[in-house]
């Protein structure tokens, strides 16, 4: 095919666009913890635009996207061989490689709300490039890249990617939380957002980006752009909805977290069907995707499980149900492609279902793995002191909010003054 000018243009903003999703992410999360931890937990989402980045073009790229088996892809365009100014589709090849790194960085980084406030730095670091490695390229080669869910008789829908992103994240979140163990306290103290308006901007920042995410996935200024930007405006609406309706119902109160989870699931579950399914369709799906995922996070909070932003929830489960009803109300007159059960075509719920069992299954079990493997050459928790001091100081000297000169005085060993001996020695020695 041709190159398109048109399309090249609208591929540039939608890469920028999905790029903004991963500090905004860091914006969400970081409102959600305690003060102390806010510079790591939003650093846990920035440091995957170098590290997984950098893992895409060297490696993952090759095995998502470059011709291989119905398992996994090649290594013929590792290092970006090959990967340059011709034709992918309508767009240059370097721009499509480009706009999928921005899915993969984006991934990574939203396991990391299921193990703020705990979990090392440096090994999350070398977690979050193997993980892309070894679990993230695979599952997106066999939905995207010519793998074994995409080319089955019946193909599994996912649009922009609600098992390629949000199953296979929300289920190695669940995995890391669950390995990890909970955070010191929990179940003991409330842990309290300490600034729900940076939750807010996160969540504003995400919806504009994801138009990006979405629509973009249509790979060019075209019809299915068109289609996947109206059930992006429309699902996360009706889910906001539900979701206050819900919450006055159960406490009398909207709460402003609430709201911002409202509008994340929404994102979530349209992700698979934003192209598929009918603006109508996908006010539907928003409105019943609130339903899983708001009983969930009450469910989890009475469990051991200690997912600290409720990425299973939100994520893992939004993910999963999109997937399914994207099998369910997959419109022909408006895709061009395929029906979905709705329409008379019960296989591709059952092709749904495949995907979303294999996605979670695989995830996983390769989570699990991966971090035993680091487990056994380095601890993967933060020290009871370390955590109760807060991560921010432990990880990376610095804090979010500084008392006057400085709220905790940083020694290059980690030893702090006593008050009483620096009292005594201050400006006498």
């Amino acid at each position: 095919m041709n190159m398109n000018q048109a399309d090249t243009a609208w591929m540039l903003v939608a890469t920028a666009l999905v790029l903004l999703m991963t500090p905004a992410l860091a914006f969400f999360y970081g409102g959600l913890v305690r003060s102390k931890n806010a510079l790591n937990t939003m650093m846990m989402s920035f440091v995957a635009l170098g590290g997984v980045g950098l893992v895409w073009a060297l490696v993952a790229y090759s095995l998502a996207f470059a011709p291989g088996t119905p398992a996994i892809g090649g290594l013929t365009h590792a290092l970006l061989r090959d990967v340059g100014l011709e034709a992918k589709g309508t767009i240059p090849h370097i721009l499509y490689f480009c706009y999928q790194g921005t899915f993969a960085i984006i991934t990574a980084a939203l396991i990391s709300g299921a193990i703020v406030e705990r979990m090392r730095f440096g090994p999350y670091l070398v977690f979050l490039m193997m993980w892309t490695i070894f679990v993230y390229a695979p599952v997106a080669h066999w939905v995207w890249g010519g793998g074994f869910l995409m080319s089955m008789k019946v193909s599994a829908l996912d649009f922009a990617g609600g098992t390629v992103v949000h199953v296979n994240a929300g289920m190695a979140a669940f995995v890391a939380a669950s390995t990890l163990g909970p955070r010191k306290d929990f179940a003991r103290q409330a842990f309290l957002p300490h600034n729900v308006p940076f939750t807010l901007l996160g969540t504003g920042l995400l919806w504009f980006g994801w138009f990006g995410f979405n629509a973009g996935s249509a790979l060019g200024a075209n019809n299915s752009a068109a289609l996947a930007f109206a059930t992006t405006m429309l699902a996360p609406a009706a889910t906001l909805m539900v979701w206050t309706m819900l919450d006055l119902f159960r406490t009398k109160r909207v709460t402003a977290v609430g709201g911002a989870t409202g509008i994340v699931v929404g994102l979530v579950a349209i992700t698979p069907a934003a192209g598929y399914v009918s603006p109508m369709g996908a006010i539907v799906i928003g409105a019943l995707a609130a339903f899983p995922s708001y009983y969930a996070l009450l469910f989890r909070a009475r469990t051991r499980l200690d997912d600290s932003l409720d990425v299973v929830a939100a994520h893992g489960l939004g993910g999963a149900c999109g997937a399914l009803l994207t099998g369910v109300f997959a419109d022909k007159s408006w895709n061009g492609l395929t029906d979905g059960l709705l329409n008379g075509n019960a296989s591709q719920f059952g092709a749904q279902l495949l995907a979303v069992v294999t996605v979670m299954a695989y995830s996983g079990v390769m989570t699990f793995v991966l971090l035993k493997v680091l487990a056994a050459v380095m601890p993967l928790r933060a020290d009871v002191s370390d955590e109760g001091l807060g991560m921010d100081v432990s990880q990376h000297g610095e804090e979010a909010y500084a008392d006057g000169e400085g709220a905790v005085l940083i020694l290059p060993d980690r030893v702090k003054i006593p008050p009483a001996a620096a009292v005594s020695r201050g400006g006498t020695s």
